[in-house]
């Protein structure tokens, strides 16, 4: 690495850089584009600076990970503080949020779900995988009170069904339709559906 590559990145700026390098190339061809390597050309460092700051690929992709749910959270609470303050409409902002960004940043949404590919025991991905889960409950608690389910298994519930949806999307099984009879874009169907089940 010449003098002038090093001397461009101040303390803690390298990683920034490669985590936006690395974000950049998830973007454009899946996880398998991103490389340790791959990240630091994109860079324009060695490939033995990225060391500084991640001991190996699956160190790199978990720290994609956790800034990517960061992302993710960051999005979906300004949604909801957008949204009418009526526990049902929270809740299908935070849903709505979630399925626009599984389809507007399909390779991220896949990451997100890659256990395999990260360490899922990281303390910060696990902190922001818990805090969005928990923000997710908290809407879900204002919302149902009737005590026949846990709340947990709502909240699973309506992750999964979600989740399956925005999936099947990413990969062309599914195109995008309204409900014809309500004329709610399908995954709002599907979720005033089960709401009203649990009514």
């Amino acid at each position: 690495m010449s003098l002038k590559k090093k001397d461009k990145f101040h303390h803690g700026d390298l990683r920034e850089a490669l985590l936006s390098a690395a974000e950049g190339l998830l973007d454009e061809g899946g996880t398998d584009k991103v490389t340790i390597r791959a990240v630091a050309r994109a860079t324009g460092v060695s490939h033995a600076a990225p060391g500084n700051h991640f001991a190996d690929r699956k160190a790199l992709l978990t720290a994609l990970c956790t800034r990517l749910f960061t992302d993710l959270r960051d999005k979906i609470a300004q949604a909801v503080s957008l949204a009418d303050s009526a526990a049902e409409e929270r809740l299908f902002s935070f849903m709505d949020a979630l399925v626009e960004y599984g389809l507007t940043h399909k390779e991220r949404y896949r990451l997100l779900w890659q256990p395999d590919m990260i360490n899922s025991e990281d303390t910060a991905l696990q902190q922001m995988m818990d805090g969005l889960y928990d923000d997710f409950t908290d809407i879900i608690k204002a919302l149902y009170t009737d005590g026949t389910y846990d709340i947990d298994t709502i909240a699973v519930a309506l992750w999964s069904m979600c989740h399956g949806y925005v999936a099947m999307r990413a990969d062309n099984m599914f195109v995008p339709m309204d409900d014809s009879k309500t004329r709610l874009p399908r995954h709002r169907a599907m979720i005033s559906s089960y709401l009203k089940g649990l009514q």
